[in-house]
């Protein structure tokens, strides 16, 4: 059985090993506690206690964590960059207003002609211009930008995936927090009635020692009981202090607010789906999946970019407006327009390093859908054994509770009857303390498996209350 402190540690590693776990590949423990465990506190401390219940955790977090603020960003980069793609394929129209006044020196130009008796002027001018023009260009046709900016596109799908994918990842380190806090706080109510059974037993040894009926050993005994218990109460109300303020960091509470949780999510047996049935939700729904599907096509499409380098490319370039001299009043219109066929011969070694970059992506692209593929098998398989597994711990634990008070209840009547010291009470004391944090982290693991379970099949956000057998 676990002492107080331990089953705290259990707690805190059974935590962090589930988020790391669940933690998609492209964010290393060190970023995802950098972003998933912090936020962006949003308004200021009121003066009373916040009632906050486990569904307004995940909504706060959803909006404040910064994890998901992080994600929604890189989804607006990924947009600007499809757009920025699309702009190539585009008309690119402009105007201009201008006006000039010139006078040219044609000596200076290289014209400089001697006729006998003919005198021509060398200075031109000054004379005016004016000019109102519209300018249009086109790229008719290039296949390397038409598969850049598909693959931009495809890009930017992935990323919206990416973003679902670290909202269901704010949940679980949401949902975990809150449950942390409930876990503490149910560690230290039973704390709280061990001491009170601690300091009732210890006042009834010091009446006995008083009439001689027990020696001072037995006393001290009781006395060190005690001390322990007040000192793991201390311990665990610290603890339950330093978890409420990380429950507060990941979902963005104001700094200083003080908080009560509303719920207290009790067993509630998770049941109607199969392993099969989650199999095949999870390759159906779980948005990583989704997003390196998307990252595979997008790498297929960049491919063919490079590859049409080669290809030829048609554009135009046209204007129109009205020019003339000195001002618009003995204007007339003029127009140019030209369609150009652009045929590329030797661009050296470029397109052949463009097309060994494209290729290595891709080939990483697609060993990486196959790695999550296996994983994706791997992580439901794995939450459904720790789900299994946890189920069966409550309901061991719990049993476990009820031996050791009746132990305790044992103990309790043998001492009084003079058939015992209170060795044996206070080894009943340690049990029930032990057991009592036992079933505390048992349910904690097995309320975060149903939560790692939903992020296992891509529905933490939707389902995660549902899972937790919460309205």
């Amino acid at each position: 059985m676990l002492s107080n402190q331990q089953a705290h540690k259990h707690l805190k590693s059974i935590s962090v090993i589930w988020i790391s776990l669940l933690a998609y590949p492209r964010l290393g423990m060190a970023q995802a506690r950098s972003s998933f465990f912090g936020s962006v506190p949003t308004g200021q401390a009121s003066g009373t206690t916040l009632e906050l219940s486990l569904k307004d955790a995940f909504a706060r977090a959803l909006k404040y964590n910064l994890g998901a603020i992080e994600s929604g960003e890189n989804t607006r980069a990924a947009q600007a960059v499809r757009l920025r793609n699309l702009n190539a394929l585009l008309p690119n129209l402009s105007a201009r207003l201008g006006g000039e006044l010139e006078q040219i020196n044609l000596k200076a130009l290289g014209f400089n002609p001697h006729f006998p008796g003919v005198s021509i002027p060398t200075l031109v001018g000054p004379f005016g211009v004016a000019d109102a023009r519209a300018y249009i260009s086109q790229e008719i046709y290039n296949r390397s930008d038409i598969a850049n900016w598909k693959s931009a596109a495809e890009s930017e799908k992935a990323s919206r995936y990416s973003y679902q994918s670290d909202r269901n990842l704010v949940v679980l380190t949401a949902g975990n927090a809150y449950l942390q806090v409930i876990a503490d706080e149910a560690t230290v109510d039973s704390i709280r009635a061990q001491v009170k059974t601690a300091q009732t037993l210890y006042t009834n040894d010091v009446d006995l020692n008083k009439t001689g009926v027990i020696a001072s050993i037995d006393l001290l005994r009781a006395r060190v009981e005690l001390q322990n218990q007040q000192q793991r109460l201390i311990a665990a109300q610290n603890h339950l202090a330093i978890d409420k303020l990380a429950l507060g960091r990941v979902i963005g509470l104001p700094r200083g607010q003080a908080f009560h949780l509303t719920d207290s999510v009790p067993y509630v047996p998770l049941e109607g789906m199969t392993l099969d049935q989650a199999l095949q939700q999870a390759y159906l729904a779980r948005p990583d999946y989704l997003s390196a599907k998307a990252q595979v096509r997008a790498a297929e499409l960049t491919r063919q970019g490079v590859s049409a380098e080669n290809y030829p490319s048609l554009s135009t370039n046209a204007n129109f407006g009205d020019i003339g001299s000195p001002n618009f009043g003995t204007s007339h219109e003029t127009f140019s327009v030209a369609v150009t066929l652009n045929v590329p011969i030797f661009q050296g070694s470029r397109v052949r390093a463009d097309r060994l970059q494209a290729e290595s992506t891709l080939a990483r692209r697609k060993a990486e859908l196959a790695d999550l593929e296996g994983r994706i098998d791997d992580d439901v398989r794995t939450a459904f054994f720790n789900l299994t597994s946890s189920s069966d711990l409550v309901d061991v634990a719990k049993s476990n509770v009820d031996f050791a008070n009746q132990t305790l209840a044992q103990a309790e009547d043998r001492f009084a009857a003079g058939v015992a010291d209170n060795l044996e009470v206070v080894q009943a004391q340690e049990s029930v303390a032990s057991a009592n944090q036992s079933y505390i982290a048992s349910l904690y693991s097995y309320n975060l498996a149903k939560v790692s379970l939903a992020v296992a099949l891509g529905v933490a956000e939707q389902s995660a209350i549902q899972y937790l057998g919460m309205r």
